[in-house]
């Protein structure tokens, strides 16, 4: 199952419109570990807000289950309370435009942007922000910062050798605006909702806290073994 960002798929009744692409990097170029899978359900939240993106969150399944190598890995995903502290390093990746407005680019970017506690983040949406969203971005600085086209992207920090997801790409004004960071939706808010959708193949949780070792909430499942119920990194195309 992948995390995804609800809003996207209010935009698409059919789930034949769905195409996702595995172990990709360049969108045009050669992908020789890529694996292509469409989707054969997408369960939005049912407590999802168009108004404030609260609750932003979906899960796709895909058709088939993926076998794991070196260009296709699960992340883990972030346990309820765990803490990620103003200033935490994170990753976000995806193919969206290289600034507000932009053009795309061929190849998976990546950035690194701290998280901005909720509080800061709060005033700089003007009380926007809930328990449900998490912030990133170069507060007063600009410069860094998803933007159109990476939205339903993971944001990732690590935690010795283990990578855990602590949000997906939801909203902003502009992009890597000084005065406004990135909004994602916090994972760790939905454990609960995710355990009872996907039901006998839990994904792995993680608690994170910022300074400290993490430890694993739930054992995490044999390499050998294959899903379609983990969330991983991929992109995601409608026709």
């Amino acid at each position: 199952m992948i995390v995804e960002l609800k809003v996207t798929f209010l935009m698409y009744s059919s789930l034949d419109t769905i195409e996702i692409y595995l172990g990709r990097r360049s969108q045009s170029g050669s992908n020789p570990y890529e694996e292509f899978r469409t989707a054969i359900q997408v369960i939005n939240h049912p407590n999802y807000v168009d108004a404030t993106h609260d609750n932003d969150i979906a899960l796709l399944q895909l058709s088939s289950s993926v076998t794991f190598s070196e260009y296709i890995k699960p992340v883990c995903l972030a346990a309820t309370g765990s803490v990620f502290t103003a200033g935490t390093e994170s990753w976000v990746t995806g193919w969206g435009a290289l600034n507000s407005g932009g053009s795309s680019p061929d190849i998976l970017q990546e950035v690194m942007v701290p998280i901005v506690s909720n509080s800061d983040c709060n005033n700089a949406y003007r009380g926007g922000i809930t328990s449900n969203m998490i912030c990133a971005g170069l507060l007063n600085e600009g410069g860094k910062d998803s933007c159109q086209g990476d939205s339903g992207g993971p944001m990732v920090s690590r935690n010795g050798s283990v990578w855990i997801q602590s949000g997906v790409v939801s909203f902003g004004e502009g992009c890597a605006d000084p005065k406004y960071p990135g909004v994602y939706a916090r994972v760790s808010e939905y454990n609960n909702w995710i355990n009872t959708e996907v039901g006998s193949n839990p994904p792995g949780y993680v608690e994170f806290s910022s300074g400290f070792r993490s430890s694993l909430s739930l054992l995490l499942f044999s390499i050998s073994l294959t899903f379609s119920f983990i969330p991983f990194i991929c992109t995601i195309f409608f026709h």
